[in-house]
């Protein structure tokens, strides 16, 4: 009796999937070809398909696992201080100095919209949970009597998650480090 014993892969898939990210990052989803990404991941074709999917299903995968990373570091950034005004200045900071870096979340939006519904379905889960923490410290500010008490908590939350987008899009279209913080004190002087 013969028995078949499947072999190990070769690579680690985290590590890959954390490559592909990088190359989904800078080039889109249609700007890049299989041959980019097997190269860049340091795995063949075959294994990229036996443990991937298609490029699509790799593309997934890729936006879910950013989106996550993503939202849970501005959660870190938004719950490091005791009081509340000064988190929502350290999650806002954190965009700054990355935002030259392209954004896989701001990508697939502009490249695809909402017409894709699972890549709508990966930005909507981060987006509630994102959304919602960044509500709760923005009451807990307007109790601390750190920001306006008139001020729509979940209207307020948009317009945060919203200016993220804008200064990550101003870095890749040239802004200076001096311009993105000027944007940053902007987003934190409108909550007043």
């Amino acid at each position: 009796m013969c028995l078949l014993m499947a072999r190990p892969k070769g690579f680690d898939r985290d590590q890959a999937l954390l490559a592909a990210i990088g190359v989904f990052r800078e080039h889109g989803f249609e700007g890049t070809s299989a041959g980019m990404l097997v190269e860049t991941m340091g795995i063949g074709r075959q294994s990229l398909y036996d443990t991937f999917g298609d490029k699509w299903q790799l593309y997934c995968a890729a936006v879910q696992h950013y989106a996550m990373a993503e939202t849970q570091a501005h959660i870190t950034a938004l719950q490091s201080a005791p009081r509340a005004l000064d988190g929502i200045r350290a999650m806002v900071d954190r965009v700054v100095p990355d935002a030259q870096y392209a954004c896989l979340g701001v990508g697939s939006i502009c490249e695809f919209g909402r017409s894709r519904p699972d890549l709508v379905e990966i930005h909507e889960a981060a987006h509630r949970v994102l959304q919602s923490t960044i509500v709760k410290r923005l009451q807990q500010a307007q109790a601390e009597g750190d920001i306006a008490a008139d001020l729509e908590p979940e209207a307020a939350a948009g317009f945060l998650i919203a200016s993220f987008t804008g200064i990550r899009v101003a870095a890749r279209g040239g802004a200076t480090a001096t311009q993105l913080g000027s944007l940053a004190q902007l987003a934190l002087r409108a909550l007043r």
